[in-house]
């Protein structure tokens, strides 16, 4: 979903400067293609990284914001990833990452972040140029790519 709140806007800012901080160059903000959506994408020389980022007032419960990327939301992301990998011919080793951050929402500072690196290995195989042969298409803000057969 795209982030419209002030909190998700400021955590996902948040989230960018820590992976550019890291040698990274972001490359997508909350990427979408159909139902699919990764928060960021970034890369350097060798690897691309699909990046979760969860940003919130409070930790809810005693979790911390990063303990709310479920089974299913990792799925969804490899899913997204494969989707990316395969529209970009990208040829780069896919990494993916959980950031967390906590906002005060008194004053909009950042009282926490944790950047998970390699978070989770995906159980489904990344698509790569060769490794799909069947009909697939998706849209992508309004235009149509793929091929149908």
């Amino acid at each position: 979903m795209f982030v419209t709140d002030p909190i998700g806007i400021i955590g996902e800012t948040e989230a960018a400067k820590m992976l550019e901080q890291k040698g990274f160059r972001i490359v997508e903000h909350n990427w979408r293609m159909g139902h699919l959506e990764v928060d960021l994408i970034a890369e350097n020389k060798k690897e691309i990284v699909f990046a979760e980022v969860k940003a919130r007032t409070t930790t809810y419960g005693g979790k911390m914001p990063e303990e709310y990327v479920d089974e299913d939301k990792k799925r969804r992301m490899t899913v997204a990833a494969n989707a990316y990998i395969k529209y970009r011919k990208i040829e780069k080793m896919p990494r993916f990452d959980i950031i967390g951050i906590l906002v005060n929402p008194e004053n909009n500072e950042i009282t926490y972040r944790n950047h998970l690196e390699n978070a989770f290995q995906p159980r489904t195989r990344t698509i790569t140029s060769g490794s799909f042969t069947g009909s697939w298409q998706w849209s992508h803000r309004g235009k149509t790519i793929g091929k149908k057969k």
